[in-house]
């Protein structure tokens, strides 16, 4: 990358040092911008400074960590230049966690946690990422630090890394994720279709959350998930003696996903064309309605979730490793099974940008503990990453087109009125 990008970052960052609205602040913010993204191995502070020379450690990490600004506004053009680069009607926001592992247990939010970007229990921070995407193209616009229950038991231990007294809340995840998305919603930056991992799309009252906000979404779930066929009745079994039933029960038995595709028909499907060829698998499907509903006591001593009231896609997915894994999606009843299996496939674009963060612009790297200098750090290495992107979009000479390996129409639509996606194909832009 030629040293003109330094002229380019300048001015486009211009709306975004209009928002900081203090003249050494709007000095400090490209400075420590152009550190994460200019060379050197370690994106922390202190080495940051150091190649710097016009501004020391000291107005670096106060700029970050305690000066008195506000992150919102920021936010706000960072979600307005994103749905410029990428946002459409046919694109995708993907909802995903990454983890920042860490020493000791002093900085916020730091635990032994499953960190699902390592795959196993490790001391971290996890932070909840929102990725808007569309023609293979990522710009993340949102990083939220979970706390887990050994920081939210612990007000003196909040208190001392400086967590705002909003955020002192217990949160799940998805919990974290509807704000977020509701975040984006009032943006106005434009998405089709929602996107997240088992760890999110296991959860019932995200997936009604999702629903009630008109949005079509599609979600990985655990093999084990119950679910009931779609044509699946409700009945007042009459009893041989006692009182009658107060309450209707299932006319048929929930099984899990895993059993519900065993015998299905499953298809070989190609949803894009890779580097190497078409990417392809073995993909199965069929509507169900999920069993998450109130749980009852049946007959014969069996407790049973009952039939949720939205009918959606159970998806299955054999991988050539023998993998296995199940989605659902409220994709249109009409979407034939390579729509499903490119929508589903489309959220490794959140992956490919958390990889990029970490590696190329240090979001791992921050090594400040409280939680303002956290956020303020992920917020600075999501700016970067989206100018880097504006400059890749305008180097491959990419006009913005209706289309993507697998679109969706804008998820904001009517209750009751859903609008198909399209499905062509495009050529990723190479990486940073």
């Amino acid at each position: 990358m030629s040293e003109h990008w330094r002229v380019d970052l300048e001015d486009w960052l211009t709306p975004f040092l209009v928002a900081l609205r203090h003249k050494t602040r709007m000095r400090l913010c490209p400075a420590y911008i152009a550190g994460l993204i200019g060379p050197g191995d370690r994106k922390s502070v202190q080495p940051m400074a150091a190649r710097d020379g016009e501004f020391g450690y000291d107005q670096l990490h106060h700029f970050v960590s305690d000066g008195v600004w506000e992150s919102g506004p920021l936010e706000a053009v960072l979600l307005k230049e994103a749905d410029r680069l990428v946002g459409d009607d046919a694109g995708y926001l993907v909802i995903d966690d990454t983890a920042l592992p860490k020493k000791g247990s002093h900085s916020v939010g730091v635990a032994a946690q499953y960190a699902s970007s390592l795959g196993k229990t490790s001391n971290c921070q996890s932070l909840v990422s929102v990725t808007l995407a569309s023609r293979e193209v990522p710009v993340m616009v949102g990083l939220r630090l979970f706390l887990p229950e050994s920081w939210t038991n612990d007000v003196a231990r909040m208190n001392r890394a400086r967590v705002p007294q909003e955020c002192q809340v217990a949160l799940t995840k998805p919990e974290i994720a509807i704000e977020e998305i509701d975040r984006v919603i009032a943006s106005g930056a434009r998405f089709g279709c929602v996107l997240a991992d088992a760890g999110y799309g296991s959860s019932g009252p995200f997936r009604e959350a999702l629903s009630k906000r008109d949005l079509l979404w599609a979600v990985g779930i655990s093999r084990r998930q119950n679910v009931y066929q779609a044509d699946v009745g409700l009945i007042f079994p009459e009893a041989a003696t006692g009182r009658r039933r107060k309450y209707h029960v299932p006319d048929d038995v929930a099984v899990s996903a895993e059993k519900m595709l065993a015998d299905g028909k499953w298809k070989k499907v190609s949803w894009r064309r890779g580097t190497k060829g078409k990417l392809n698998c073995q993909f199965a499907a069929c509507r169900v309605r999920v069993a998450d509903g109130h749980r009852h006591r049946m007959s014969d001593g069996r407790v049973q979730a009952m039939p949720g009231e939205e009918e959606v896609w159970l998806v299955g997915e054999r991988r050539s490793t023998g993998e296995q894994k199940y989605y659902l999606s409220n994709l249109p009843a009409d979407a034939p099974l390579k729509m499903l299996a490119a929508a589903i496939k489309a959220r490794w674009i959140c992956e490919q940008a958390h990889q990029q963060l970490k590696e190329e612009l240090g979001l791992d790297h921050f090594e400040g503990r409280s939680w303002t200098g956290l956020h303020r750090h992920c917020l600075m290495a999501m700016i970067a990453f989206a100018f880097l992107q504006s400059r890749r979009l305008k180097a491959a000479g990419r006009k913005k087109s209706r289309g993507a390996t697998a679109s969706a129409d804008n998820a904001r639509h009517p209750p009751g009125h859903s609008r198909p996606l399209h499905a062509t194909a495009t050529k990723a832009l190479s990486p940073l």
